[in-house]
């Protein structure tokens, strides 16, 4: 899952970045409006974590110029106000969820999980499919009741791979969905990340390679 993060206090926008990374999440970071409206112009994200008390570009137009855009990306609006008329005006604007600061790091977890199963067709808080389990609140998988030890980006894959219900995936999209913007569009790393992860999975081979369009479990 890619989430864009747009928050103008960089000690706190680092930290998020860093905790959502160790759950697996491709992290994007940005500290005004002017600069989500240009990442959101060029990459695909699932779920943008939206600081409202932007300097420049107040989080509000940025939320309201990304639903006119008709962008798929989940707004989760964060702010210091907790009344009743902000919380209210923030959501008529068109966010999904609204969360104040100060927040326990576990409920934005949950809330951006929550909004990322809402981004595509609807899927199911636990991934099960031909043996594999993957849960993702837990980062936990499984094959056949067997506990993988995977890294946080053949995790990523996995789920990316589990939830397009059989259907092949694109190196490509692999790239975008489970890596940041910083990583090279020429790199391997997805062939080696398949590769690590078919050698955890383990007999018989289950990840197959679809020549020229990617990658699926069928």
């Amino acid at each position: 899952m890619r989430v864009l993060v747009v928050e103008d206090e960089e000690m706190l926008a680092r930290a998020v970045a860093e905790g959502l990374r160790q759950e697996a999440f491709a992290v994007d970071v940005v500290h005004d409006g002017e600069a989500a409206m240009e990442r959101l112009a060029v990459n695909k994200y699932d779920v943008m974590v939206l600081d409202r008390d932007l300097p420049g570009l107040h989080g509000d137009e940025v939320c309201r110029r990304t639903v006119a855009a008709g962008a798929d990306v989940r707004v989760l609006m964060l702010t210091v106000s907790t009344t009743l008329a902000e919380r209210v005006a923030g959501l008529n604007l068109g966010a999904d969820d609204y969360l104040a600061k100060p927040f326990a790091f576990a409920e934005l977890i949950a809330r951006i999980r929550a909004l990322g199963r809402r981004a595509r067709p609807a899927a199911p808080p636990v991934l099960e499919r031909s043996g594999i389990r993957l849960d993702p609140h837990y980062r936990a998988a499984s094959r056949d009741g067997r506990l993988l030890a995977l890294s946080r980006k053949e995790f990523a894959v996995l789920e990316e791979l589990l939830r397009a219900r059989g259907a092949p995936v694109s190196a490509e999209d692999l790239l975008e969905r489970a890596w940041d913007e910083n990583i090279d569009p020429f790199t391997t790393i997805v062939r080696v990340t398949i590769r690590g992860l078919r050698r955890k999975l383990a007999d018989p081979p289950l990840i197959e390679t679809i020549t020229g369009t990617g990658y699926r479990i069928p």
